[in-house]
């Protein structure tokens, strides 16, 4: 009778067990896939599988999903879950302009960790050197924050190390007025010649080398042509 009744006590905490842990993974779901659903597929897909939808508020613009589809899920599919579990995912806004962030005073690589989520693209990267700024660092951007654009330009200080300048454009402007200037930050100008020009009174500059744009280092020498 003793043997029988440990046996007995053996057998039902066998089954006892047993039935836990097929009642366990009974309340156990995998995750479905739910990348490229419309939000409504995805509840539904969700519900059949017993788990539950929370949708991220933020929609975050996107060229190759349409809108109103799901872009990311968390946890991923294939994830085992308890039943009554929430899966949250974050929509497409579809192919809207989205708004440029604030780039300024950003490394170039934290700058392209900001834009690449919304397909952002640098359309232009101009460098400038100077001991006033922070090295390396974006010091302007167009269009300026805010704007509704895909592309963005942006100025890039490299530091004071080999500075050098960005030639001005110096047509139109007093000749007397633009040497005197640039001899005080320690160019050498020169006027090479004079030319009547239609429209203009004398002493005017009509031409110049090296032309507007041109990277020119200190002390660069500088030509100018004026009017008489």
């Amino acid at each position: 009778m003793l043997v029988l009744g440990v046996a007995l006590v053996a057998t039902f905490g066998v089954f006892f067990l047993a039935t836990l842990g097929v009642a366990s993974r009974a309340r156990e779901v995998k995750v479905p896939n739910l990348a490229g659903t419309t939000s409504t597929q995805a509840k539904a897909l969700l519900a059949s599988a017993g788990l539950e939808l929370v949708t991220d508020p933020v929609r975050r613009a996107d060229l190759t999903i349409p809108a109103d589809h799901v872009i990311t899920q968390e946890p991923s599919a294939g994830t085992v879950l308890r039943r009554g579990r929430t899966v949250r995912v974050r929509v497409s806004d579809g192919a809207r302009m989205p708004a440029l962030p604030d780039l300024i005073g950003l490394s170039e690589n934290d700058a392209q960790a900001k834009l690449t989520p919304d397909h952002i693209q640098v359309s232009a990267t101009t460098e400038i050197r100077s001991g006033d700024l922070a090295a390396d660092r974006i010091v302007a951007q167009d269009p300026p924050a805010r704007s509704m654009s895909r592309t963005v330009g942006v100025l890039v200080n490299r530091g004071a190390q080999g500075v050098t300048y960005v030639m001005p454009d110096l047509i139109g402007t007093p000749e007397n007025r633009v040497t005197e200037l640039l001899r005080a930050r320690g160019f050498r100008v020169a006027v090479v010649g004079y030319a009547a020009y239609p429209g203009l009174g004398g002493g005017i500059i009509i031409r110049q080398s090296p032309q507007a744009g041109f990277q020119i280092p200190p002390g660069e020498a500088i030509s100018l042509e004026v009017s008489r």
